[in-house]
């Protein structure tokens, strides 16, 4: 994930990072209304920069402001699972395959760091630790591709689906998913760009399924 630590942006865009990602995190809980003052003290922020934060990630969908100077992450409904299931699984796995020929040893040495994060955090019961590593990685190896519209496509698409892996994150701490970053990285070490769209594939497809799940048993 590109945090906010790691570059240096102007007051309104930094207060818009962090706030995105607390979505992205699981900090906020779909469904879960927040005051904007809350949120003013929990980013550290001003009243000005907090409210553009909020305007940016309503228009990318992944806030409801509420009448009431409140804000929360919306539910995410089946049509919408259904919606944003076609565009992640179109676009991720091309992405992914056009990485892989541009990934140094260096750069697969990173991703395999950032997912040996992902056990310890599972283990801990850290979902947002898990959360933030999981996220990392993807856009870590999307981010080699070169194909900056396809990462920013992606990138909103996360901001709509992610808070909804807290939820499946929380329902399978005992028996944690497997791990298709495993497959991704064995692909990247081969060189071989159709396997590792696959294994991207894969790995979508298995939090679709949960988040699918779980979205039928809320309905």
């Amino acid at each position: 994930m590109n945090t906010i630590a790691d570059r240096k942006v102007p007051s309104h865009e930094a207060t818009y990072l962090r706030l995105r990602d607390m979505i992205l995190t699981g900090r906020l809980v779909p469904g879960q209304a927040v005051t904007i003052q809350g949120l003013t003290q929990a980013l550290g922020a001003g009243m000005t920069p907090v409210r553009e934060a909020i305007r940016r990630l309503t228009a990318e969908g992944a806030l409801h402001l509420h009448g009431n100077r409140r804000v929360s992450v919306p539910d995410l409904s089946a049509p919408h699972l259904d919606q944003i299931a076609f565009a992640r699984l179109t676009i991720e796995p091309r992405i992914a395959e056009l990485a892989a020929p541009r990934l140094t040893d260096a750069q697969i040495a990173e991703l395999a760091r950032i997912d040996a994060l992902i056990v310890p955090a599972i283990a801990a019961h850290d979902i947002s630790a898990y959360l933030t590593a999981n996220h990392l990685f993807h856009f870590t190896l999307y981010e080699a591709s070169g194909a900056q519209i396809l990462v920013d496509m992606a990138q909103s698409l996360w901001l709509r689906f992610g808070p909804s892996l807290r939820i499946v994150a929380e329902n399978h701490r005992q028996s944690p998913l497997p791990d298709r970053h495993m497959d991704a990285l064995a692909a990247l070490r081969a060189g071989d760009g159709p396997a590792l769209a696959a294994a991207v594939r894969s790995d979508i497809e298995q939090g679709i399924e949960q988040v699918r799940a779980q979205v039928a048993r809320s309905g």
